[in-house]
């Protein structure tokens, strides 16, 4: 009779992707501090030493360590945390575990926790801590959700409690933020965080102003000109056109310190750089309430008195324009550009006369002349 039954060395199972047990689990390391400060203390090598020594009890092959120095955990951008993943996408199968030495160190946003954990699992990776018992248990999840979500809450307590500190500065006077360009950090008699004139861009920084003020520039050729004077960015660049008209318009620099998003506005307790009147001048022509004379318009030859002579009754300065007559005829007019004044609507010949007529009165006699040459030259004689 024929055996019909097959040995199973004669039928052997198909081969597939063999997991030897004796091969060790591997795992990553990742290590954080979130300030610089901590980076020169021992935080960084003590998690590094209890990572490694975790692992070594643990049995597991450490495959790579990736540090993170002075990066905060509010978000998953950081530089080698990206590393850390992209190295666990491109070693699939390879790495069964992330060890950090707490999960504060991992993440301290809870939304972004349970994100960075969703990928890993995706990956076949899990997630280990040195200090505190998860692991993939239904206890170890609950207790991990709990450490996120309570590192969070320091987190957002951590921040209130700094927002809430700086806004009691501003509203003293102090400013909390990094120094705008023109200034610089410094301490007040009593050791308080201040500001302070920067001595090389302050002076270029109100140079800006001014000239911007006169209405007889334009933004790009005030941006050219204290450009050409030397001023630049703390890393010694070029404003931007952007970042130039922003400075244009922060009121720091006429004293007020002004943050929109907190409804604080009160008085710098540091010295201004820019009048308050030049600021406003400032402001109205970046608003376009007070439009800038182009050069064609400030050199006109038909009106050569424009914007040196003021209104009498407002003291804009005048400009000038051509009217037509009953008849026909064009004739030109200074007058004062202030919709709510026109105080002032004089004929060209009349006014220019009057301005000559002023300048020979001003013009010395030849004696006072004679006489001030003989004072000068006694002076310059006695100093001798």
């Amino acid at each position: 009779m024929k055996n019909n039954h097959k040995s199973p060395l004669q039928n052997p199972p198909r081969r597939g992707k063999v997991c030897r047990s004796d091969q060790p689990m591997r795992a990553v390391i990742y290590c954080r501090v979130s300030t610089k400060d901590q980076v020169k203390n021992l935080s960084l090598p003590t998690q590094q030493k209890a990572c490694q020594e975790f692992c070594e009890r643990q049995g597991w092959q450490v495959e790579r360590i990736f540090v993170e120095e002075g990066e905060s955990a509010k978000t998953t951008d950081r530089a080698q945390l990206q590393s850390l993943l992209t190295f666990c996408r491109q070693n699939v199968g390879q790495v069964q575990f992330v060890v950090v030495y707490s999960v504060s160190r991992f993440s301290r946003d809870k939304l972004a926790h349970h994100t960075l954990r969703a990928l890993l699992a995706s990956l076949g990776i899990t997630l280990r801590s040195v200090t505190e018992p998860i692991d993939d248990s239904p206890t170890g999840k609950l207790v991990e959700g709990v450490i996120a979500s309570v590192s969070q809450f320091d987190n957002d307590v951590r921040s209130e409690r700094s927002i809430a500190g700086m806004k009691a500065r501003l509203e003293r006077g102090g400013w909390t933020f990094p120094a705008p360009l023109g200034y610089r950090k410094a301490l007040d008699a009593l050791g308080t965080p201040t500001l302070e004139p920067d001595p090389v861009a302050s002076p270029l920084v109100a140079k800006s102003f001014e000239l911007y003020a006169t209405e007889l520039y334009k933004k790009t050729e005030v941006r050219a000109t204290v450009t050409a004077m030397g001023l630049r960015t703390r890393t010694g660049k070029t404003l931007a056109s952007q970042s130039f008209h922003n400075m244009l318009k922060n009121p720091i620099y006429a004293g007020w310190l002004q943050v929109k998003n907190w409804d604080v506005k009160t008085r710098a307790n540091f010295r201004p750089l820019v009048a308050m009147n030049i600021f406003d001048s400032v402001q109205a022509l970046l608003n376009g309430k007070r439009p800038s004379l182009t050069p064609k318009q400030r050199n006109h030859p038909d009106f050569p008195l424009r914007r040196f002579v003021r209104c009498g009754d407002c003291s804009r300065a005048l400009t000038g324009s051509w009217s037509r007559g009953r008849r026909g005829g064009r004739y030109p007019y200074y007058h004062c550009p202030n919709s709510k004044c026109g105080f002032v609507n004089i004929r060209r010949e009349r006014l220019e006369q009057s301005f000559l007529e002023l300048l020979e009165k001003l013009k010395p006699r030849p004696e006072v002349l004679t006489l001030f040459h003989k004072i000068v030259l006694d002076v310059w004689k006695e100093r001798q």
